[in-house]
């Protein structure tokens, strides 16, 4: 069991204060990537100090995911997500004012432990502040908050960047925070009625463990994946997370109940963000630069098309929570939508130089769909199986999951596809230029060909690991053969017939 909420609560507040941070986090990602061209062009820099922009947040924020939110359950939720707002605020000021790339990359990272933070205990703030049909509501809200966030920040970013420069972006998101950070008195602390020691040696070998494994990952398409510096961060990585699973199976008060994994069907629900990654994040990540290099649009038109694949993120989360409510089986929407990342992802081969806006709808609408449909009801069904004073753990876990899933998928995917496009142009260096847009040189046409030809390989290839993905998860959540014949419980808590479930 865990604590009564206790404190003033008013579940209306609660609940915009959680999405309104669960907006702004992701916005930050995306938001940044935008402002990455003035920053470089302002501050005098570029390549590797520029990205670390991004990478940096990426890095700290899935590295502290699982120790912010085993701590939150044992000093409080509400707690952990307050410091994680005041931290996240303080590193976008720090950001804002930063007057040199060193100071702004570590900045970046200052805000990604917050995001850690706010993200590992929002999630279980939801999940003891609601009940039932409340509580499914409440995660629906919560996977529309997230995809708002990813969709609106290049857009606002755009705005504000051409409108008053690269450091309003990070104010806003200072702001933001700030605003959600005013109504914490009104959110209701709980914790896990036992408060054992935090297993501190397993919180440092595992922030060690992620974080070189997502570094090796991060440089590998720069420095070479079969460079001594990456395969040593790959298998350091490695090693030291091996050593904290050993670790943790020893410990009284592990930072991972390791019977959480053991649960097949919450790991398969832990696995659904990462299938999530290959089906719509890395669209996410390469297609505006595909559209702008190969397809000749400008950058805002490029993001105007990509509406066409986040707009039903926003839309979707509440249809599937309402179809849950309604007793759709929440195993059934999940598989649904890991089977349209693959059809969609295959779909979209039928994309060219000069194809247009009308021919890759369909493609793009079906991905954002079975984006919104994962988004609305995984993360809910994931908390309806953990006993709540693991909340936190959960929640964390299955964050970090999400998170390290898209810092190592996107860069091994970015260097799948730069690898793709040098066989055909011959070139590393200019497989490289090529895949970040720059088709500038007299063989243009040739150059879209290739970027087309490596790209199509490449949505196939995700189309197949969505496909594999779609049908283990389905398997493993299926309900063990003693439960079939009773009725299942739904994310809610309500019985649904089994045959649903």
């Amino acid at each position: 069991m865990t604590t009564a909420p206790t404190g003033r609560s008013r579940p209306a507040i609660t609940l915009a204060v959680v999405l309104l941070a669960f907006v702004t986090v992701p916005m930050s990602i995306s938001g940044a990537a935008v402002a990455l061209p003035d920053i470089g062009g302002d501050l005098h820099t570029a390549g590797a100090p520029l990205q670390w922009v991004m990478n940096a947040y990426n890095l700290t924020f899935a590295s502290f995911m699982l120790v912010a939110g085993s701590t939150a359950d044992l000093v409080g939720r509400r707690r952990i997500f307050a410091t994680g707002a005041a931290v996240f605020a303080a590193g976008s000021i720090a950001a804002a004012a930063a007057p040199g790339i060193v100071l702004l990359d570590f900045a970046r990272a200052l805000s990604g432990i917050g995001a850690a933070g706010v993200f590992a205990s929002g999630g279980a703030i939801l999940a003891t502040a609601f009940d039932g049909a409340e509580r499914t509501r409440a995660f629906a809200a919560l996977g529309s908050a997230a995809g708002l966030g990813l969709a609106a920040g290049p857009t606002l970013s755009g705005w504000l960047v051409s409108a008053l420069g690269w450091r309003a972006t990070f104010g806003l998101h200072s702001v933001l925070v700030l605003v959600a950070l005013a109504g914490i008195g009104f959110v209701a602390e709980s914790r896990a009625p036992q408060r054992p020691r935090l297993n501190v040696a397993g919180a440092v070998v595992f922030v060690t463990g992620l974080g070189a494994l997502v570094l090796g990952a991060v440089q590998g398409p720069e420095w070479g994946w079969a460079s001594p510096g990456v395969l040593v961060l790959l298998a350091a990585g490695l090693g030291a997370l091996v050593a904290f699973v050993v670790m943790q199976s020893r410990s009284a008060n592990p930072l991972l109940d390791l019977s959480l994994v053991r649960n097949r069907r919450f790991l398969a629900l832990c696995m659904v963000p990462v299938v999530t990654t290959f089906g719509f994040v890395t669209l996410l990540t390469y297609l505006p630069t595909y559209l702008v290099g190969a397809g000749g649009f400008s950058a805002q038109r490029a993001g105007t098309v990509l509406l066409l694949m986040t707009a039903p993120v926003l839309l979707a989360p509440p249809l599937a929570g309402a179809l849950v409510n309604r007793g759709v089986s929440p195993r059934l929407l999940i598989t649904l939508s890991l089977a349209m990342f693959a059809v969609g992802n295959a779909w979209l081969t039928v994309i060219g130089p000069s194809t247009g806006i009308l021919v890759i709808a369909g493609p793009l609408l079906l991905v954002g769909l079975g984006a919104g449909l994962s988004f609305g009801v995984g993360d809910g069904m994931a908390m309806s199986l953990v006993e709540p004073e693991r909340a936190g753990m959960a929640t964390g876990f299955l964050n970090t999951m999400r998170i390290g899933s898209e810092a190592i998928v996107i860069a091994v995917f970015g260097a799948v596809l730069v690898s793709l496009i040098g066989t055909r142009v011959g070139s590393p260096e200019l497989a490289a230029r090529v895949a970040a847009g720059d088709l500038s040189g007299g063989a243009s046409g040739l150059l879209a060909a290739g970027f087309t030809d490596a790209l199509h390989i490449a949505l196939y290839g995700t189309a197949a690991v969505c496909a594999i993905g779609a049908v283990a998860i389905a398997v493993a959540l299926a309900p063990p053969r003693r439960e079939a014949a009773a009725p299942a419980a739904a994310p809610d808590g309500s019985p649904v017939p089994a045959e649903a479930a």
